[in-house]
């Protein structure tokens, strides 16, 4: 992950809680299938977020360990935690660079499973293939997760109508694929086997019905701090999100999750 600040701090912390999709226990049982998780197993999720993985992770293992570079990331997530009576997740700030610090602190080959959800777009993940190695334990291996196509970048009338929405509010054009498109899948593909990973793919679908303002809610989670529309704005934002969509007053977003595990032997 790289050392630039990536603006989820402060309010973002809070909206990225609130409007990011979760993962559903069908994704949870694939990842814990593939690596033979159990209650003996720790796990490590790097770029974790408010705990969106992390969490119900946690529901399958001995304890999990959330990375984040980002403390107001972590606070909403130790939050998180407390109001699920989850109590076997620890929170450290670092980035997918200090794996090998956090081999030293659990041991080698003491993890079942290192998770990375939505996040690996930031990091360099041919290194982190490779680090994460000593870490894992036999049959153990990395599982890279991504919670379905940005808002924007779906191939439907509402989806190309809050791209220009957002395209207007920034500036510039709205491509960014957060690591979901079939280029970087294939790429992420390539690079696990190429680190000595066995290869294997999953999907979990689902749809989730969206109001104007989960829209505009979602797009604020992906902003960052600097980019975020200022309090007094956000009521027109989330209007011109509703005329985008009307006559509707919600949309349904048909959401693939996409599970790419590396596992070691």
């Amino acid at each position: 992950m790289p050392e630039a600040d990536l603006g989820f701090r402060g309010e973002v912390a809070e909206l990225y809680h609130r409007y990011r999709h979760g993962y559903p226990e069908p994704v949870i049982a694939a990842i814990a299938e593939v690596f033979g998780l159990g209650d003996g197993d720790v796990t490590v999720d790097l770029g974790c977020g408010t705990g969106q993985l992390a969490l119900p992770m946690a529901g399958r293992v001995r304890a999990v360990l959330g990375v984040d570079p980002e403390p107001d990331m972590l606070m909403r997530a130790r939050r998180a935690a407390g109001d699920a009576g989850v109590a076997n997740v620890s929170w450290m700030i670092g980035a997918d660079t200090d794996l090998p610090v956090i081999g030293a602190l659990l041991g080698t080959a003491a993890v079942g499973a290192v998770t990375v959800g939505q996040a690996l777009h930031w990091m360099n993940h041919p290194a982190l293939f490779s680090a994460a190695r000593p870490l894992l334990r036999t049959g153990g291996g990395i599982a890279v997760v991504t919670n379905g196509t940005p808002l924007w970048l779906q191939d439907t009338d509402w989806s190309r109508a809050i791209r220009g929405i957002l395209e207007d509010w920034l500036g510039h054009r709205a491509r960014a694929t957060c690591g979901t498109d079939e280029d970087s899948q294939h790429r992420y593909r390539d690079d696990l086997s190429a680190a000595g990973y066995e290869v294997f793919s999953a999907a979990v679908e689902y749809d989730v019905e969206l109001t104007a303002g989960q829209l505009a809610g979602g797009i604020y989670s992906a902003l960052g701090a600097g980019r975020l529309p200022a309090s007094d704005q956000r009521d027109a934002f989330a209007a011109r999100i509703a005329d985008a969509i009307a006559p509707r007053d919600h949309v349904i977003e048909h959401v693939r999750v996409a599970i790419l595990a590396g596992k070691i032997r």
